[in-house]
Formats: structure tokens, sequence, C-alpha cells
């Protein structure tokens, strides 16, 4: 697949990790059908290929480049990429997350590692390397996905857990810093949204998920990328580090 790059000026540009599957997918079509032109990583060139001619056909001009969220390298070679091209960047949506489950007594290093790894080292890695082209602009926009396994775990998920309550605690503290340049930084929290991944893993459970959540049904993508939208809108302009839940009301069961 050959990178699309193009002069993005005339539209915002919001660059979304994890795009080309689930939430991450649903969020970079939405923004791109409210104006944006989108930047997005990748590591499977079909999933990457099928996303780009749907946000071309929404009207966004797209920049996409391998990404491996496990290298610093190759964040830093993402980010530099729009950068030295001179695009700007108005968003960044820190969306990209892996599981691997298991109880912490059998749990590998390697379990342990990659999961904190891709779900709250990269994130500030990206936020960093957005950062070099936000700064100079005095503008911008971070939105950091954490999930609501940071207050309501189950059991097997004490990587998972301390990965998204990490990136909770970044996003207040990042937002303290970058107040000053104008740049927004605001974290949300999704419950069970119907994504291929939860279906195979809510497979005969499904039901039994409904009941705990006052809604009485499951999130969808929508559900979050509505509210990405919202708050990196001019209308969230008075919202700056707050994590905001997006479960159904599952917390309050």
């Amino acid at each position: 697949m050959t990178q699309h790059l193009a002069n993005f000026k005339a539209r915002p540009v919001a660059c979304v990790t994890g795009a080309t599957r689930g939430i991450g997918r649903d969020i970079a079509l939405h923004l791109a059908a409210q104006g944006y032109d989108i930047a997005f990583g990748f590591r499977d060139e079909i999933h990457a290929s099928n996303l780009q001619e749907e946000l071309v056909a929404l009207g966004a001009k797209v920049f996409c480049q391998p990404l491996n969220l496990f290298d610093a390298k190759s964040i830093n070679s993402f980010f530099d990429s729009l950068n030295t091209a001179q695009f700007g960047l108005d968003l960044l949506v820190n969306n990209a997350g892996i599981t691997k489950d298991n109880l912490l007594a059998m749990m590998s290093q390697e379990e342990l590692e990659q999961v904190i790894h891709v779900n709250l080292i990269a994130p500030i890695l990206c936020a960093q390397a957005a950062l070099k082209i936000m700064l100079p602009q005095k503008q911008g926009c971070i939105i950091n996905m954490s999930s609501i396994s940071a207050t309501k775990p189950n059991p097997g998920q004490t990587n998972y857990a301390a990965s998204k309550a990490g990136i909770e605690g970044f996003t207040r503290a990042l937002a303290v810093e970058v107040a000053r340049k104008n740049i927004r930084v605001n974290c949300i929290a999704p419950g069970i949204i119907e994504t291929d991944m939860v279906s195979d893993l809510l497979k005969g459970n499904e039901q039994q998920a409904k009941s705990k959540l006052l809604s009485k049904r499951l999130g969808k993508p929508r559900d979050i990328s509505a509210l990405v939208a919202y708050l990196a809108s001019q209308q969230a302009e008075f919202i700056s580090g707050e994590v905001f839940n997006v479960n159904g009301g599952m917390l309050l069961r």
C-alpha cells in the first residue's frame, strides 16, 4: 500500500491510532464525515487500504503510513512525517489498545509488558510526538481512550486495568501541562461496546451483560465517536482534564 499524502490545510486534521478496526475505525469515519482529514498508522495493509477508500469517499484527504506501537522509533517517524510535510495536526485520538487477560499469578512477563506498552507507553509517546506539532501552533486537542476496567475490572485484568488507570492519570497531568498553550486533553472510558473483539468475548453471555446496564443495550462504536467529535469541537473548549464514562450506566450497578 502506498501512503497517500495531501495538503491538509483546508480542513482540520485528526490522527487516530488503531483506526483500521472496531471503535477506531468508526471514529475515523465519523470525523471524516464531520469535515476532518485523517491520519492513521497501520500494520495490516488490507484493512488500511479499505479504510482509506472509505475515507476518501467521504471527502477526506488521508495520510497513512506503517506504524508499530511497540517501537518508539516507528512512532516518532510517523509524526515526523506529518511535521516535516507541514500538514499540521488538530486532534490526536489515542484509541489503539490490546488485551492479554490472565490471572496475575500466572501472567507472563510478555503479557504484562505488551499490554502496558501498547495501552499506556505508546499513547504517551504519541502525545509527546504530537505535541511537537501542536505546541508551535498553540492549539490542539488530545483524546485518550481508557476503559470501564480502570474502575470496575474483571478477574484477569490486572495488566489491562493498570494500563487504563494510568492513561486516566496521564490525561489529567498532561492537561495541566499544556493548558497555557491552548491544548486540551480529555479521556473517554467506554463500557461494553459492540465490536468484533467484544462479540467473541460475549458469545452466549450477551443477555447477562445487558442486565448489568441501565440502558439495557450494549454500546455501539458511534456512542464513542460522537463524543470524540464533540470533545474536539469548539463547543467543548471549556472542558479539559476530564474522564468521560460511556458505559450505559454500568458503574451504577
